[in-house]
């Protein structure tokens, strides 16, 4: 089971690096394909898969971009975490600093007290800082949310959603990042934060730890409202 999975990951992520090989220097395609597993093995046998790939096309004054993670984890092969995030998100720029969007948002969560969220938004966002080394973008909209809770509930509801994401390059070879959203409805408010940092090991192949914080205001009793991701991948950049 294992075994396949990384496979069908795996080749998730090769037609993208091949991809990225066939285009142009001014290409309007860019994007990153990431894939990180850690086995132990002894007194307790553990395993970390984390994948994902994201990748954005450009044409004049619209930007689109389609984004996929997963995450799975078992210890002595029982299965402790396994989530997938799937995004879509159209830009239309109104100016240098300001733009449009619409985004679609699906998470999936085998193990957490939402099994199932989908949200729909539009909106605006400016663009606070863009120079070489710092950037930082700021995103405010309303939407809709779909939810099933793991005990089979359901919830749909309007929310409201903010964004921040800002980068920050302090070497040639190095790049923080922080991104933090959040999604706040009458029924439950979401929000999620994630912090990243990447080292470039050789061209365009970088090491990359990062640390996901999930969180939701209204869970059901005995159920956590926080679940928290740590990873370390390799990340390829086109």
């Amino acid at each position: 089971m294992r075994l396949g999975l990384i496979i069908i990951l795996a080749g998730m992520v090769a037609p993208v690096c091949a991809l990225a090989e066939a285009q142009e220097e001014e290409s309007p395609w860019a994007g990153t394909a990431k894939l990180g597993y850690l086995a132990t093995s002894g007194n307790t046998d553990n395993s970390t898969l984390n994948t994902g790939f994201q990748v954005s096309y450009t044409a004049g004054k619209w930007t689109h971009l389609a984004e996929a993670l997963a995450i799975n984890a078992s210890e002595n092969k029982v299965t402790t975490a396994e989530a997938y995030d799937l995004g879509w998100k159209s830009e239309r720029n109104l100016s240098e600093h300001d733009f449009l969007f619409g985004r679609l948002q699906w998470r999936r969560d085998l193990f957490g007290a939402y099994a199932i969220q989908f949200s729909q938004s539009v909106g605006y966002g400016r663009r606070l800082i863009s120079t070489d080394r710092h950037k930082l973008n700021v995103e405010i909209g309303v939407g809709l949310r779909q939810s099933e809770l793991q005990i089979g509930a359901t919830e749909d509801e309007t929310i409201v959603r903010g964004g921040a994401f800002y980068k920050w390059l302090f070497s040639e070879n190095a790049e923080f990042r922080q991104d933090f959203s959040i999604e706040a409805g009458d029924l439950n408010t979401y929000l999620e934060s994630v912090t990243a940092l990447s080292a470039k090991l050789v061209n365009d192949l970088a090491l990359v730890a990062s640390y996901t914080i999930k969180h939701n205001t209204t869970v059901p009793p005995l159920t956590e409202k926080t679940d928290t991701y740590t990873a370390l991948a390799l990340e390829y950049t086109f």
